[in-house]
């Protein structure tokens, strides 16, 4: 770590949690972001800022006019333009020392294997169901810690996957169904500052599983009530029956 970095990485330094071998595993990690819509676009900032060596960007939709309510990272200029690319651009401009690469693709099947043997963590950003529930049995598969997102309405979710540790609770343990929705923001709207709560969320999350740093919340639904100003938590185990997890 060179003069600059030690500066630029400075109030991290200063955290006895944290500390040069904290930074330098940031530094030396990678993560794959699924989705780069509101809660990307909120988590993304914050990856990069603080070091991590590289990010895939995964989203193949582009920026339309009723993304900018709230996905901060883009700005009237980028109407048209493919999400992924753009955050990429952001990241240029936060960070030079971080490496991205572009994936304007919906991954699923072997793509999404592929990459996601390639991350120390994945972070699912998507706004559906089906994405939601591919990501983790793909994290399951290969072993990679997920922090898992979701945002409607006034309401946010977080919930921590982490293959690595034994009879810890995976996403399908907890929604098991094969269809389900928690609503479309296209339908039912999300209240702006939503998104960003729970998208820093998750970049806190996978910031500290990148580090070994403090407890991740495993077998914790956390959830959170915008209007109402309440965080909740729900505690779960893992199903021993589980199509994901069970035979692992």
């Amino acid at each position: 770590m060179d003069d600059q970095a030690l500066l630029r990485y400075s109030r991290h330094l200063l955290l006895k949690e944290v500390d040069m071998a904290g930074q330098q595993a940031l530094m030396e990690s990678r993560v794959l972001v699924v989705g780069c819509g509101g809660l990307g676009a909120a988590a993304i900032p914050f990856l990069a800022a603080s070091g991590v060596g590289q990010l895939l960007l995964a989203d193949d939709d582009v920026i339309e006019t009723s993304n900018l309510q709230r996905q901060i990272l883009y700005g009237e200029a980028d109407l048209g333009r493919l999400k992924a690319e753009a955050a990429a651009d952001a990241v240029r401009r936060i960070n030079s020392g971080v490496s991205v690469e572009v994936l304007p693709q919906r991954l699923d099947g072997a793509a999404l294997a592929q990459r996601m043997a390639q991350v120390n963590v994945v972070l699912d950003c998507s706004d559906n169901y089906a994405t939601r529930q591919a990501v983790n049995a793909a994290a399951v598969a290969s072993r990679t810690p997920l922090v898992s997102g979701a945002a409607v309405r006034f309401d946010g979710q977080l919930l921590v996957v982490d293959p690595r540790v034994e009879n810890s609770p995976c996403y399908h343990c907890l929604f098991g169904g094969t269809n389900a929705s928690d609503g479309a923001c296209a339908t039912f709207g999300v209240f702006s500052p939503l998104v960003g709560v729970i998208g820093a969320q998750q970049a806190v999350e996978a910031l500290k599983l990148l580090m070994g740093v403090g407890h991740a919340p495993l077998g914790r639904l956390i959830t959170y009530d915008a209007l109402n100003a309440a965080w909740r938590e729900m505690r779960f185990s893992r199903d021993p029956d589980c199509a994901v997890c069970g035979a692992i």
